[in-house]
């Protein structure tokens, strides 16, 4: 029914767009924002002066990615129908929606932890990952600031397995459901591991990220390049990017000083990159004290 009503009245599909993620906004809010004042990780102001710009991010987050992503996901259905044999995508319709749910999120998840890596790990990629890792203070909201370049090349790469093995292709409807359910529930759960609440699962945390979990990837310090998963720790067990102690980190954030403005941190990994501090060579005739 909604489809037929926005294909009818398509000037009204922006509008929609804004009052659903309205809606989120009032859930998560009112889920995290107790939560956060009850059993915080640090007790800090739950609104801050940085949270009108955060406000500004979750809007782009909502928006933007899902308008870059449009072509290469549409190159890579097409990719998909033309080069990877009939039979891959025969055998993974037959399978029952909810294993080919389960096969899509283990599979997208390994897609993310490794489009996640390679954004700390390759510098240009980092330019746009270093604004998610920039606050000092780490709540609820923190999940949805990021640079729209960096959030869609995360979620283009959770995507590209699901899409080319059939798990998720939208050439059908399941396959759609599939992507869809795919990406609001990690969504959802990247609100949760970023929110300031101390929330440990016990042994459970060893198959599901936590606060806990991905607090440790916010830390300002070498700690920062592990944990990359979204919801499943195997991958950085597997390949050795796991660290999880049992205290807390004690601060976030990053070295560099970015932007104040939501304007200029968007605009700042597409300025030249400055060229590396040189340390001054001492004077021949002067001596250390």
């Amino acid at each position: 029914m909604l489809s037929e009503f926005l294909h009818q009245y398509p000037q009204l599909a922006p509008l929609l767009s804004a009052v659903r993620q309205c809606a989120w906004l009032v859930i998560l809010t009112l889920i995290f924002v107790p939560l956060e004042a009850l059993i915080p990780v640090h007790r800090e102001k739950i609104f801050s002066k940085s949270t009108l710009g955060d406000l500004g991010f979750y809007f782009i987050s909502g928006v933007v990615p899902h308008l870059l992503l449009v072509v290469p996901l549409s190159l890579l259905a097409y990719v998909a129908y033309r080069y990877v044999p009939m039979r891959v995508h025969a055998t993974v319709a037959t399978w029952p929606l909810w294993m080919r749910g389960l096969a899509a999120f283990v599979i997208a998840d390994l897609g993310f932890y490794w489009g996640h890596r390679w954004a700390h790990e390759i510098p240009f990629l980092w330019r746009f990952h270093s604004l998610h890792h920039s606050p000092e203070h780490i709540y609820f909201l923190i999940s949805a600031r990021a640079h729209p370049i960096d959030n869609a090349f995360i979620r283009l790469c959770g995507l590209i397995p699901i899409y080319i093995l059939g798990l998720g292709a939208p050439q059908s409807v399941q396959g759609t459901l599939v992507a869809t359910v795919l990406m609001l529930v990690v969504t959802v759960w990247g609100f949760f591991i970023h929110a300031n609440i101390r929330w440990r699962l016990g042994p459970l945390e060893w198959l599901l990220s936590t606060p806990g979990f991905h607090h440790w990837h916010h830390v300002c310090s070498e700690y920062r390049n592990c944990n990359y998963a979204s919801m499943l720790p195997w991958w950085d067990l597997i390949f050795r990017t796991h660290h999880l102690p049992k205290h807390w980190p004690p601060a976030y954030g990053i070295d560099t000083k970015l932007p104040s403005s939501v304007a200029g941190q968007l605009l700042y990994p597409l300025q030249p990159a400055p060229p590396p501090r040189m340390n001054a060579p001492e004077s021949a005739g002067t001596s250390s004290s």
